[in-house]
């Protein structure tokens, strides 16, 4: 039996800042790395290592959601298309996650990962993307145009295009973040960045907001779960989550400051390399599951 608070775990307070920069610098769930760390490191059980994760990833957005706010990067509009699309799917799958096939759909999610990967590594664009777009840089979308103002008054302009495909795409990364910790982040950056081709900053930060109130609603479930499953789990959670949840919040707060600040080169490029080492590391966890 673990005593109510120890120190055993005090490593994940450092890993959990660098997981949590990472996550709101990119805009892709903190749980696609905790998980399959749970299951490797602490040899958790799948349905545990995933709980713990979503419910650490929840502190870890929504720091980074007052990030992104405070500074005006973010679209609102495709927020609420987002969570409107994404909540009820996610409730869905977190509440049928013990009853499907998720060898399956976790292998259909590893191969839509390397897809997507490599459409963002072989054909990616260098611009707009990195850099305070103009009407030019659009010249190849016939759609109509939202020009914003961040808080630091720098003007930003996007497309406004795809949004019933994004709908949907965000419905079924939804799905996935209920049923196996993962999938949502990817499809929006995938939507956001690949097809609609948003400013990176614009898209990670709306993408965090999406992830954050999605993920609360699947966390709700999955925390009851972890209640259901005895003492011992419940104790070794909170041994867990005391080192995890003050690191998520200090990344939370640094992933939206390198966002706003680095100006990354061929980032959908970097991006999809990303995606092959996430497909990797749900194969890893689909092998030890």
């Amino acid at each position: 039996m673990f005593e109510i608070i120890t120190g055993e775990f005090w490593y994940l307070f450092p890993f959990a800042i660098c997981v949590a920069t990472l996550a709101n610098y990119i805009g892709i769930g903190g749980a696609t790395f905790f998980a399959p760390f749970f299951m490797i490191v602490l040899d958790l059980d799948a349905n545990v290592a995933i709980a713990v994760a979503i419910i650490t990833e929840l502190f870890g957005f929504s720091s980074g959601v007052s990030g992104y706010f405070f500074r005006g990067l973010y679209d609102a509009r495709i927020v609420l298309y987002g969570i409107a699309a994404a909540i009820p799917c996610a409730i869905i799958g977190a509440n049928i996650s013990h009853h499907i096939d998720q060898f399956l759909l976790s292998v259909l999610f590893i191969n839509g990962l390397a897809i997507m990967a490599i459409a963002f590594i072989v054909k990616h664009h260098t611009a707009p993307c990195d850099h305070a777009a103009t009407e030019e840089d659009y010249d190849d979308m016939d759609v109509p145009l939202k020009t914003i103002y961040t808080h630091a008054k720098e003007k930003l302009t996007y497309p406004v295009a795809n949004m019933k495909v994004g709908a949907t795409m965000m419905g079924v990364g939804g799905f996935l973040v209920g049923l196996l910790s993962t999938g949502l982040g990817e499809l929006n950056a995938f939507f956001m960045i690949r097809m609609s081709r948003l400013p990176t900053k614009i898209a990670t930060g709306t993408s965090v907001f999406i992830i954050a109130i999605t993920v609360l609603t699947a966390s709700i479930t999955h925390f009851f779960s972890l209640l259901s499953m005895g003492d011992e789990t419940y104790t070794l959670f909170l041994n867990i989550v005391i080192f995890t949840v003050p690191g998520v919040i200090i990344g939370g707060q640094l992933g939206p400051y390198f966002a706003d600040r680095l100006k990354v080169k061929n980032f959908e490029l970097y991006l999809g390399f990303i995606f092959l080492f996430i497909a990797v590391i749900e194969l890893v966890e689909l092998m030890l599951d």
